[in-house]
């Protein structure tokens, strides 16, 4: 589910204006129990995990190029990026890919296939990740400090790079307005974004398409809906990989 090789673009930025070991902090420790749970609590609530639950389908652009429709009931994603197309079950990391409309064979494939994975697990991270502060493997914990309280969440397992950690500050009704970040392919401690441009889609949920740090990050074109359709007019843009699937 997160962060792929532009964080290391940022890295090398950094470090050539002003060094990284300048601004590297230390890695937080919190406190956790009902105090930490009652603060996930408040951010899912702010954000409307309830309705992110049930909603059906969603599709985004990520810093205008990787650009998705991810069927949430079904799980499946279509990844579009340059000339190529990929068909992805994150479940079973399995797919069908396509450069330039045709379908790829087995070696070639599977190498686009497991792009489209690490694109997906990074990009669905930055734009829905308050929804996943309960995830499997995850672990939460407040930590007091220069903004207050703070919600800490640790993903122990799972995504492209467990042992990542996030701090998220939060206002008042409980809305991320920024976080840092302890992640292995940034070697910063503590990089801080924005979480802003926040609206309001399908079912009462929340999602921000803006991102400042050290350098900005836009997701544009978010759409929402409780049914594909609404998102991809015409043929199920899943009907090829449903029924390789079920030759398995």
């Amino acid at each position: 589910m997160k962060k792929i090789l532009w964080g290391g673009l940022i890295v090398i930025l950094l470090a050539a204006v002003i060094g990284y070991w300048r601004v590297n902090e230390t890695r937080p420790s919190g406190v956790a129990g009902s105090k930490a749970e009652k603060l996930a609590d408040k951010m899912l609530a702010a954000v409307n995990y309830a309705g992110w639950d049930t909603l059906t389908a969603v599709k985004w652009t990520f810093r205008g190029q990787h650009h998705y429709i991810w069927d949430k009931k079904r799980n499946f994603v279509e990844v579009r990026w340059d000339e190529n197309r990929v068909l992805l079950d994150p479940s079973s990391l399995k797919g069908l890919a396509y450069t330039a409309g045709e379908l790829l064979g087995k070696s070639r494939g599977t190498e686009l296939v497991n792009t489209a994975w690490e694109y997906f697990a990074n990009d669905s991270f930055w734009l829905a990740a308050p929804f996943k502060a309960r995830d499997p493997g995850t672990r939460r914990s407040v930590v007091t400090g220069e903004y207050g309280e703070a919600l800490f969440v640790e993903y122990t397992s799972g995504g492209v790079t467990p042992g990542d950690g996030y701090l998220w500050i939060l206002d008042d009704d409980g809305l991320p307005i920024r976080w840092k970040m302890w992640v292995k392919i940034i070697p910063i401690g503590g990089m801080e974004f924005t979480w802003e441009s926040w609206s309001e889609y399908t079912n009462q949920v929340k999602l921000s398409s803006k991102r400042q740090g050290i350098l900005p990050l836009e997701i544009t074109g978010i759409e929402t809906s409780n049914q594909l359709e609404d998102l991809h007019p015409g043929e199920d843009p899943f009907k090829a990989l449903e029924a390789e699937l079920k030759k398995e």
